[in-house]
């Protein structure tokens, strides 16, 4: 079956040159020309690439990428105009998941897409595997399978990054994951400069679920190494 991509970018003639970049590639591309029409049709079509510009009116790329971040974790890839090293550090930060300046070479573009489709791909396998699927205990409860996390009973609500973080931990639990092996398994491959930093996450993971507050600590960081999840004790 066919791949789609959802282009968001105002200019009507890139979507044209996307859609005959990728025609060899059996991909259908759809096209936005705002952010918020974008959002929309992100969440009616689920595309399995959003190619995302920055410089648009009303709603900009940074903005889309983050509401996206909130539903979805459909890989992004930021293709702009914009070459300054905050920019680009400012999309990863928002959850880009690789970024690539107009003008662009057909031949890397290209390969840059079909590694983000592949990677998708990689990471639903991994995900629908045999791997530990849930943990529970008086305090916590993560079913990874449907992608909840309760605390004490009540809903927590994580990114799609930090809940692939903390599924990575609980798959692994006892177990030393490396950044590198986090980076891997979360993002695919390090990313344009090596700007992927799950330390960030795993700071995000812990503020909420409180961790240590309730006498025990999941997360757990052996510097220079990588971190770990540490089962509740049955008491």
């Amino acid at each position: 079956m066919g791949k789609k991509i959802l282009l968001i970018d105002d200019d009507p003639d890139l979507g044209r040159l996307v859609g005959l970049i990728l025609q060899h590639m059996d991909i259908t591309v759809y096209q936005s020309y705002s952010g918020l029409d974008g959002l929309k049709q992100s969440y009616e079509i689920h595309p399995d690439l959003v190619i995302l510009d920055i410089m648009m009116p009303v709603m900009n790329g940074f903005d889309v990428c983050l509401r996206l971040r909130e539903i979805s974790n459909v890989p992004v890839l930021m293709l702009t105009a914009r070459a300054e090293e905050s920019d680009i550090l400012r999309a990863f930060n928002v959850g880009a998941d690789d970024y690539v300046k107009k003008p662009f070479n057909k031949n890397e573009f290209e390969a840059r897409v079909y590694a983000l489709l592949r990677r998708s791909n990689q990471l639903n396998a991994r995900a629908a595997s045999s791997y530990i699927q849930s943990y529970e205990d008086p305090i916590l409860k993560i079913d990874i399978s449907s992608q909840t996390i309760t605390l004490k009973g009540e809903f927590v609500e994580c990114s799609p990054r930090e809940y692939s973080v903390l599924a990575c931990l609980v798959r692994e639990q006892g177990k030393i994951v490396s950044k590198r092996e986090l980076v891997r398994e979360v993002w695919g491959e390090p990313v344009s400069n090596g700007l992927s930093n799950p330390s960030l996450y795993v700071y995000y993971l812990r503020k909420k679920l409180q961790d240590g507050c309730y006498g025990h600590q999941y997360i757990h960081t052996l510097w220079g190494r990588g971190y770990w999840f540490e089962p509740r004790k049955e008491e």
